[in-house]
């Protein structure tokens, strides 16, 4: 495998990376997250958990986010994404083997801490930092480009594993569905992971393709400059920006929660089947994917804290339709809407974080700032399901999260390009 980059040298392999980094979210957080919605209807038909027991298992996968996001941006900063990769992936995929085997709740929420664990070591942290390191002038567009070969991806999985796990069909079963995921995933983890290198220094190149020895001494000077300005994840924490963005990115992010628990067993609530549910993520997942891209675009026209609230406006418009959706075509728009905002929004939130606070310590910023984010999105799943037991509908559930959506844009608004303090200012200044 080592002798690969080289027979693959005329393109950046940054680019190949992208298209790695796609794949590796697609096996991690498809399965995990996307297809929550389903697991939980052919959970519920089989025990007969209520929605807010429903809905707790994504919150105890946010305490895990909460918990372990710091560690995680430690480790990826110290051992490198390539390991990383590895060991989440072997976790991830033995926690899904563990899942198949769930005979009661305690065993569903102990498989989702599990599972949460192995993705979180594997997946977002470790490989949007690998992204930000690769690249750039072109971060945006490269974050783009990996999550949409990502919602490429969950295009295929979710309608293949509402397929297969359809309680009114005689097929695989959720049970012998989740054992199959996680032997794959255990399958692939050696191979994806040996095809990933840390940063472009160890293949003797500079971010965005860019070789050291065709770079002048002009350009080597900007080089260091910008290094110089990377912040410190102690100097980071110590910025408004640092605290907006982590807050802004949890109460936008609230939402998808809320929609990943609880979209099948809504339409479930108004006569609609497993299958109809795996379309309408999939709708919103393939706009997604295209505005990952238009994202990335206008990202890199406009100031990317305006460019963020505007998609996320547009995410909350998506869930006003949510609301009042009764037939199967409303379901659609709202998936159209939705998912344009959630698609522009998601790459944004990651590339601010790297043009804010440079890349030195970005690991461990990214993953400080999942702690207040996390904080917010644990109880988003289990709110929205307990508010639909005692009220019977989701109506208000959902206009909670609307209105979070809505204080997240004002976040990101209020957002301003931190300046790092000159070092002769005593540290009390900050």
């Amino acid at each position: 495998m080592t002798g690969i980059p080289s027979r693959l040298s005329g393109v950046f392999y940054g680019w190949w990376l992208v298209g790695i980094s796609g794949f590796v979210m697609v096996i991690s957080t498809v399965p995990l997250f996307h297809a929550m919605s389903l697991w939980a209807v052919a959970l519920e038909r089989e025990f007969g958990w209520s929605r807010a027991q429903l809905g707790f298992a994504l919150t105890f996968t946010r305490v895990e986010g909460g918990l372990m996001g710091p560690l995680e941006g430690y480790l990826t900063d110290k051992v490198g994404t390539r390991r990383m990769v590895f060991i989440g992936l072997t976790i991830l995929g033995g926690a899904f083997v563990f899942f198949g085997q769930v005979q009661n709740l305690w065993m569903f929420y102990l498989a989702y801490v599990l599972m949460a664990v192995g993705q979180g070591l594997g997946s977002w942290i470790p490989v949007m930092t690998l992204l930000t390191r690769w690249f750039s002038r072109r971060r945006s567009m490269a974050i783009g480009w990996s999550n949409m070969g990502s919602r490429a991806g969950a295009l295929i999985l979710v309608p293949l594993i509402a397929w297969s796990i359809d309680p009114d069909q005689d097929r695989l079963g959720w049970r012998m569905t989740a054992t199959v995921l996680g032997v794959f995933m255990i399958v692939v983890a050696g191979p994806i992971s040996r095809l990933i290198r840390n940063q472009p220094q160890d293949m003797g190149l500079l971010p965005d393709g860019e070789k050291p020895a065709a770079v002048g001494t002009a350009a080597a000077d900007a080089a260091a400059s910008l290094s110089d300005a990377d912040f410190t994840a102690k100097q980071a924490v110590r910025t408004p920006a640092f605290w907006l963005i982590a807050f802004g990115h949890g109460f936008t992010s609230m939402v998808i929660i809320a929609i990943m628990a609880h979209l099948g067993l809504l339409m479930s609530d108004k006569g609609f089947e497993v299958q109809d549910t795996a379309f309408v993520v999939s709708v919103y997942t393939g706009v997604a994917m295209v505005f990952q891209l238009v994202g990335g675009y206008v990202g890199s026209r406009i100031p990317i804290r305006l460019a963020l609230a505007c998609f996320t406006c547009l995410q909350a418009l998506g869930v006003i339709v949510l609301v009042f959706a009764d037939s199967l075509p409303m379901f659609y728009v709202f998936a159209m809407v939705f998912g344009a905002g959630f698609g522009g929004r998601n790459p944004l939130t990651v590339a601010i974080r790297g043009e804010y606070f440079g890349t030195a310590s970005f690991g461990k910023i990214l993953g400080l700032s999942t702690v207040p984010m996390n904080l917010l999105l644990l109880i988003a799943a289990p709110l929205v399901g307990w508010m639909r037991d005692v009220q019977g509908n989701y109506t208000d559930g959902f206009i909670v999260m609307i209105l979070a959506n809505f204080v997240g844009a004002v976040c990101f608004i209020l957002a301003r390009r931190p300046e790092i303090k000159p070092a002769s200012e005593p540290a009390t200044a900050d």
